[in-house]
């Protein structure tokens, strides 16, 4: 299972009661984050849930309310007495902008190591996650991320008997390893797994104009959190001149994409009572939520394939 937490749901600068844009996912006790404005580490503890985990930071790009509470965060997680390393993901300029930010935490009891994006996709393995990087259109090189958690087939315990595989492979081989024996025999996974099921997928997409990338990303998601700047219906300017997305236009690329649901985020501090458009955004995708910070849920594997 993937548990998800939208930490904040602002844009360009945090409010009493709306922090930041951030996302937060959990799996077999590794956590992954998106984006770490100012406040994202007050937004996890509010949560309750913790930072210690946070093995991967991926950033979207590098303005202000995306970064600036990564040297508050890195310095948190190195009192929680963290060691191991954090991988960080963004577009070109990663390691150059860190180590501007890290003048303020110099010293961490953990290392950083760095993955830069310089295609316009690109497709990472972590910690269980397969992660797509993905242009989108900002005022700045900006990218979205969809999370991936595969599911292989089921493993079929009278195939490996069938073949005499011994008990102490059955394990490794579920697990997808090849096994090689002291004897030179190879046990592959496709020996004993059925075919690959639904796995869980969620797409991230936040400070853009709408793009047919962004759709194709999103295609049959569990979940895509989309940039909505702007609920009234006379900003359509203003997000065309400062390259964001209204409501409308977020909804438009879910009807296309149909996932299971969409949550918008990234709200203008002008926008105090984004639920009032809720209506008229639903008229175009009816799943559509507009949370507000700490909105949570956990996705699960489809029961239906045993």
């Amino acid at each position: 299972m993937l548990d998800i937490c939208l930490l904040g749901t602002g844009g360009m600068m945090p409010l009493p009661r709306r922090w930041l844009t951030a996302l937060m996912t959990r799996l077999n006790g590794s956590s992954l984050l998106i984006d770490c404005g100012e406040g994202t580490q007050i937004a996890i503890r509010e949560k309750g849930w913790s930072f210690h985990d946070i093995d991967t930071i991926c950033f979207t790009h590098y303005h202000g309310d995306h970064i600036s509470g990564l040297p508050g965060l890195l310095l948190s997680m190195g009192n929680a007495e963290r060691t191991k390393p954090v991988t960080l993901i963004g577009p070109k300029g990663l390691e150059k902008v860190v180590s501007s930010l890290r003048v303020i935490a110099p010293e961490l009891p953990f290392s950083l190591e760095y993955i830069e994006i310089t295609d316009p996709e690109m497709v990472m393995e972590q910690n269980g996650y397969q992660i797509e990087a993905f242009r989108v259109k900002h005022s700045i090189t900006c990218y979205g991320y969809t999370l991936k958690v595969k599911r292989g087939g089921k493993f079929l315990a009278e195939k490996a008997k069938e073949q005499n595989i011994p008990l102490n492979y059955w394990s490794r081989l579920q697990k997808g390893e090849t096994v090689e024996t002291p004897e030179g025999i190879t046990y592959t996974p496709d020996m004993v797994l059925g075919p690959k099921r639904k796995g869980i997928k969620v797409t991230y997409c936040t400070d853009t104009r709408p793009l047919p990338i962004i759709a194709k990303q999103a295609k049959d998601a569990d979940l895509f959190i989309c940039e909505g700047m702007y609920g009234e219906p006379d900003k359509q300017d203003k997000a065309v001149e400062h390259k964001h997305m209204t409501f409308y236009e977020a909804a438009e690329l879910a009807k296309e994409a149909q996932p299971e649901q969409m949550w918008l985020t990234h709200y203008s501090p002008s926008l105090v009572r984004p639920e009032e458009y809720g209506e008229e955004v639903r008229k175009i995708f009816p799943n559509t939520v507009i949370p507000k910070d700490k909105r949570s849920v956990t996705l699960e594997f489809d029961k239906s394939e045993k």
